[in-house]
Order: C-alpha cells, then structure tokens, then sequence
C-alpha cells in the first residue's frame, strides 16, 4: 500500500474512533454512489452526518479541508440525498468535514460540524 493510502487508512480509523468517542453511531464506511464514496456515514441524536476526512502528515501545503473542492462538495450532496431516499430517513442531514494532521505521533483532529450547506443553483 502506498504511505499516502496508509495515513489515509489510519486516519479515517483515527475519525471513526473519534466520532463513536463522542457519541455517534457509525452507520456506513466508505459507502459508494456511483463512483463517489462517503468516507463515513454516522448518525448522532439530532443529524445524520455525512463525512470527509481528509488526513495529512503536515500542513506545510495547507490544511487537510482545502482540498475540499466545490465539486466535491456537490457530488457528497448528490449521493447524501441518494442515502436519504434509499434508506428513508426523514432526520435532519448535515456534512461535516475531519481535518486530521499527524503530529508527534498521534493525530490532531479539527472537527468542522456543518462544514457546508447543499448549495442550489
């Protein structure tokens, strides 16, 4: 696996970790819709959470939630409302993004809740 596979793999580990830590039940992992995956899918007592993770081992080219295009943004929107009607859940849905950097051995983990709305366009 190349190492930019393995930070990835061991921080959506380190997220799901931290997101059961405070309470949230883990429905789905790298749930796919067409060919854009959810990194994780959880559900805590007032949303279902659509996530991006996004892991980096510095910020020295800037933070992990950058990278996070408007395209992106978008196609998460597309497949969360696929996974609303699919699985016909009427509770409230909102995306947060895990910006996580590898420091002195363990991950700083930032957190974003509501990190975008769905945009109309």
């Amino acid at each position: 696996m190349a190492a930019h596979n393995d930070i990835g793999k061991k921080g959506e580990d380190a997220a799901v970790a931290y997101l059961e830590q405070i309470g949230y039940e883990i429905l789905e992992r790298n749930w796919f819709f067409r060919k854009f995956e959810i990194d994780i899918i959880a559900r805590n007592k007032d949303f279902i959470v659509f996530v991006e993770v996004k892991t980096r081992t510095s910020v020295e080219w800037g933070k992990p939630e950058d990278a996070i295009s408007k395209v992106k943004m978008k196609r998460m929107i597309e497949a969360a409302d696929f996974y609303l009607i699919e699985h016909d859940i009427n509770q409230p849905a909102r995306f947060d993004v895990l910006a996580l950097v590898w420091h002195e051995n363990q991950f700083q983990i930032d957190h974003i809740d509501d990190a975008f709305l769905p945009f109309i366009e």
